[in-house]
């Protein structure tokens, strides 16, 4: 990864262009038994389609705050970094009600309804599936997504100073900055390329994000993201470890 990239999308961009067949996430739910492994490329092809859903099919704008009710997941990593491709400024956990935007699961959508923007649902189910009834007031992101381009272009490419993430707590990050810490932290974790950190940290922080998608990211290095951990015996987690290659654990 060259040190030149200055945003969280050019991140991905300099990794598309470097190796797009390699994986980034493999993402592993054991309350259902799903695993989904995504490359460079096919990450990279969601984040676009989500991105133009956000930009075109939502209005977004530059500045505008997107709530994140979500797990960590790897369609909540598509949609952090299709934020950030955008501009908007991605708020994980954020309050629904302060947001011009919301993105929820299944399990917080009363809270999301507090949202007076545009309001997007995930199901969260194996195979990117639909929702069997679609929840009223909202978007159903496996409906929407499908249709949408394959190739993103910004109206106003993100500038590096801009706000791009807002953590619990209110700090907020520039695009530069996110960059920045995201090689900080994959320094500090010993991340080179080829890498292949496990971790089961939720999406609701710096420290659950840097290892769960931006610290790989920004390392050629790829991410074990898995959702309820806690189901697997010692034996077992053992096991997915030595399959998956992990050189690393969050």
């Amino acid at each position: 990864m060259t040190a030149t990239s200055a945003t969280p999308a050019q991140l991905l961009s300099d990794a598309l262009r470097g190796d797009p067949g390699r994986p980034l996430i493999t993402f592993y739910d054991d309350a259902t038994g799903e695993r989904v492994e995504l490359s460079v490329a096919t990450f990279a092809n969601w984040v676009a389609k989500t991105a133009n859903l956000l930009q075109d099919g939502l209005g977004a704008q530059p500045g505008d705050r997107l709530a994140l009710l979500l797990p960590a997941h790897w369609q909540t990593a598509v949609w952090v970094l299709a934020g950030f491709s955008v501009g908007v400024v991605v708020a994980p956990g954020g309050d629904p009600a302060a947001a011009d935007l919301v993105v929820s699961g299944p399990d917080t959508l009363d809270a999301a309804r507090a949202c007076d923007g545009e309001r997007v649902a995930l199901a969260l189910r194996p195979l990117g599936g639909r929702f069997p009834q679609p929840p009223a007031g909202f978007a159903d992101y496996a409906v929407e997504v499908p249709s949408q381009g394959d190739r993103f272009v910004p109206y106003e490419p993100p500038a590096p100073g801009s706000p791009a993430l807002q953590l619990p707590g209110g700090q907020l990050l520039s695009g530069a900055e996110v960059t920045e810490r995201a090689r900080a932290d994959a320094a500090s974790c010993g991340l080179g390329r080829g890498a292949r950190l496990l971790s089961d940290l939720p999406y609701d922080g710096w420290e659950g994000l840097a290892a769960g998608l931006l610290a790989p990211l920004a390392a050629d290095a790829s991410v074990v993201l898995c959702r309820h951990l806690d189901r697997l015996t010692d034996e077992a987690l053992a096991k997915r470890k030595e399959s998956e290659r992990v050189t690393h654990t969050a």
